[in-house]
Order: structure tokens, then C-alpha cells, then sequence
């Protein structure tokens, strides 16, 4: 059995997998709140007390290797994380939970991973383009961060390689993104690109366009105020939300232009994560594309450049899976 994760700042999915030869088969799936555990150790052990418990003549499920995509940057086995409140180490993991194959990796690294394993409805296209052989890949996700990751072709096949674009420094292209920057360079001390691109962006640009306007969700800790804005933008019931959805669009569309042409990904772009999945018709309206390619001097190489939504949700999963698979049959 595997046991695989995709471990985020607001949940994380866990899930087992029945080795078939070199396919994997999910028995088992549960998505956790990360807030409610103590500690990573803690979210798992509940997860796979609950996979006991669904089947009541289940035994406890052996674990040949775990493979978990992680919210952060993973060094020499280490994660560096902003947005998890635990510290996950593999040796330290494979002392509590007392297995021997754990691979950690980067959780936008696995999504990555997961591509070539997508079936043609796990991804919307945006842009067809027309990509270049073997040319490099970029996979861009917004959620309670924003992560990057970068696929190139080292002759053989394609290898993945962590970037971490969420945490520079956003490069306002307007003059409304120029004082938006300014606007919170007066509350924060670092505006990262992720700082406006992903979920608490929204209510950040929502109270730069228009402070008075307030809503249920900002009135508590544990209102969730990106889900409310979105859904409010996405039905035209509120039009600040309608403009704080068309402007987190319009950044997010110019931090992945940006993204394309620093890694000059004209293999294509995959835009990943929960906010993508559930902005898409927001996504499909041009705004994002317009804004990806700009007036910059290589916009029509920017053009050219294809970019597909990835739907499917539990992609991390699947790649830090098939991870932890490979694990075992390395000789």
C-alpha cells in the first residue's frame, strides 16, 4: 500500500493506494483540515485510523512507502514553510510514523509529477498555442500561497525543479497595481507576489478598492473571505467583488506572463491549484490571457505559449504517489 498527501496551509488530502504492477488504484480518501492537528504525525495517524474504520474488517493498512507534497521548500529532507504551522523533517517522520520510504517533495514539484498520469478532462485549455519539442515547462498554482514549479527535458525525459516565485517581490505593471503596492507596502514589510496572488489576496485588493463595503466573512477569524468574494464576483451579486475577481485575475494573468519568460516555458503553462479550479469561468473570459501576454515586446511569443487549467484537484497526490512508487522500484 502507499500512502500519499498533498499538505497545504488550509487542508491537506490524503490517500491510499493499492499497487496494480507500476498503476496505482486509491482505495481511500479523506481531506483534512490542517488547523484541527497538533502536528503532521497527528494528521496522519488520524487519517489512517479513519481508512481502519470505514472497512470493519480492515486491518490496519501496511505501508510500503509514503510520498507527501509539501507547501514550501524542501531541502536535504527539510521542509521551509510560510503557510504550514508544523515542521516536517523525514527523519524525524520515519522515527513517529515508523515507516522506511518517505519521500518529501515540494507540493507544486508533485503536481508537476502528476501531468503526464492526466486524463484529457483533468486539464481546461485556456490557449492551444503551439508548443515547442521538449521545450521547458511551467506549473503555476495559487492557493493559500502561490507555487511554481519548472519541468525541462534533459534529453532522456522531463525532470522537475522547484522554483519559488511566490515569495518575490511583485512587480506592479499599472498604475492601479502601483498603488495597490503601495496601498500595502503601509501593512506589510515584504509584498510577495503571493502576498496578492492567492486567497487572501482577494479580500486585500477588496478592501483596496473599496473599504466601506464589508461582508460576513471579514467580520470573523474564521470566515473564509477569498470563497465569499469569488463566489459574489463570480455571480455579479456584489461589484466590488466583481472588480476585486477581474483585478486578482488581471496580476495573477501578469505574475505567470512573467513566470512564462523567465523560464521561457514554451512547452506550455499549467495553472494548478483550488482557486483555478474554481475561478475558471473567470479565467476562460480573456482577462487572464490578455493580461498574460500584455504589451510586453515578446508578446507574440508569449502567444504562442499554451496554458491549460488543471482541474483535478487531487493532481499532488497522484504525483507524490507515484513518487513514493518509485522509491520501491529503484534497484
Amino acid at each position: 500500500m502507499i500512502l500519499a498527501g498533498d499538505v497545504g496551509g488550509t487542508k491537506c488530502n490524503l490517500a491510499l493506494f493499492l499497487r496494480e504492477g507500476l498503476a496505482l488504484r486509491p482505495v481511500f480518501q479523506r481531506r483534512l483540515a490542517t488547523r484541527d492537528y497538533a502536528g503532521f504525525e497527528d494528521l496522519v495517524e488520524d487519517f489512517l485510523k479513519q481508512a481502519t474504520a470505514a472497512d470493519e474488517n480492515a486491518k490496519a493498512p501496511v505501508i510500503e512507502a509514503a510520498g507527501f507534497g509539501v507547501a514550501g521548500v524542501v531541502v536535504d529532507g527539510r521542509l521551509h514553510a510560510e503557510n504550514l504551522p508544523w515542521i516536517l523533517d523525514v527523519a524525524a517522520l520515519t522515527q513517529k510514523l515508523q515507516l522506511q520510504n518517505i519521500r518529501l517533495l515540494n507540493d507544486l514539484t508533485a503536481t508537476a509529477l502528476s501531468l503526464e498520469r492526466l486524463a484529457a478532462n483533468d486539464l481546461v485549455p485556456l490557449n492551444p498555442g503551439a508548443p515547442a519539442h521538449h521545450a521547458t515547462i511551467g506549473v503555476i498554482a495559487a492557493g493559500t500561497g502561490l507555487g511554481e514549479a519548472i519541468l525541462f527535458w534533459d534529453g532522456d525525459k522531463y525532470q522537475v525543479a522547484q522554483a519559488e516565485g511566490g515569495q518575490a517581490d511583485f512587480a506592479p505593471r499599472t498604475e492601479r497595481e502601483i498603488q495597490l503596492l503601495s496601498h500595502l507596502k503601509a501593512e506589510l514589510p515584504h509584498v510577495s507576489n503571493e502576498e496578492i496572488v492567492s486567497g487572501r489576496g482577494f479580500r486585500r485588493i477588496h478592501e483596496f478598492l473599496n473599504s466601506a463595503v464589508r461582508h460576513e466573512s471579514f467580520e470573523s477569524p474564521e470566515g473564509n473571505a477569498a470563497s465569499e468574494i469569488t463566489k459574489r464576483g463570480l455571480a455579479k451579486s456584489c461589484t466590488v467583488c466583481v472588480q476585486t475577481l477581474d483585478f486578482w485575475t488581471e496580476v495573477f494573468g501578469g505574475v505567470t506572463g512573467n513566470f512564462a519568460l523567465q523560464t521561457l516555458a514554451l512547452g506550455g503553462i499549467y495553472v494548478a491549484g483550488g482557486i483555478a479550479a474554481k475561478i475558471l469561468p473567470k479565467l476562460q473570459d480573456g482577462a487572464f490571457f490578455k493580461s498574460f501576454c500584455d504589451t510586453n515586446k515578446l508578446a507574440a511569443v508569449l502567444a504562442r505559449i499554451p496554458i491549460s487549467v488543471v482541474v483535478n484537484e487531487d493532481a499532488p497526490t497522484w504525483g507524490a504517489a507515484y513518487q513514493a512508487l518509485g522509491s520501491l522500484l529503484q534497484p
